[in-house]
């Protein structure tokens, strides 16, 4: 499977940075064809520019400052996210990521009527998401899981009708301990491993 592997962290010590590197080890040895995204890494600009928002709606303009990305998007078969959830959704970085690639015209139309969008990414089977989350487990549900719903919800309906999605989660990442980190790195290389 050729997947895109979106990976949104700014220290290169991180236990996230710990995560992508579990999985990119077991997806290479599955045999997947891994093209490694990494935001900050490649100095993407999150920012949406006044220029940006004005030509968000433009068949073929709004994709010319995004162009390679929205490539490495349409080449994809799955799409793994790895990031830190911060303030109960993606960090800033990545949700500018998604709010300039995924754009009308090119990963879904726009509606027309009563109809609701439909999605332009038939070739997206897979989405998964690899984060951490300082909240407890029933915090997270009371707060509504933003952060899974843009990724798993919303990008999802853009994606084939039949895509499949994976949500691995380490709850309270700031204090528990190094059992429970290892513990989440192995339930990471079992899933990557599944597939």
């Amino acid at each position: 499977m050729k997947l895109l592997v979106v990976y949104c962290h700014p220290r290169p010590d991180s236990f996230t940075a710990a995560i992508r590197d579990v999985a990119l080890e077991v997806l290479a040895k599955a045999g997947h064809t891994v093209d490694l995204l990494d935001l900050y890494a490649e100095g993407f600009d999150p920012v949406m520019s006044a220029a940006g928002r004005g030509d968000y709606h433009t068949r073929e303009v709004n994709r010319v400052p995004v162009a390679d990305h929205l490539a490495r998007v349409k080449a994809a078969e799955g799409l793994i996210f790895i990031y830190p959830t911060w303030w109960y959704a993606q960090p800033a970085m990545l949700k500018g990521w998604l709010e300039r690639v995924f754009l009308p015209h090119e990963t879904f139309s726009m509606p027309e009527g009563n109809q609701p969008i439909r999605g332009l990414l038939p070739n997206i089977r897979l989405i998964c998401v690899l984060t951490t989350l300082g909240s407890p487990r029933w915090w997270w549900w009371l707060m509504g899981m933003p952060g899974r719903r843009i990724l798993l919800t919303g990008i999802r309906v853009l994606c084939a009708p039949r895509c499949k999605t994976l949500w691995l989660a380490l709850h309270r990442i700031d204090v528990v301990g190094e059992e429970t980190r290892k513990a989440h790195l192995d339930r990471v290389r079992r899933e990557m491993g599944r597939l």
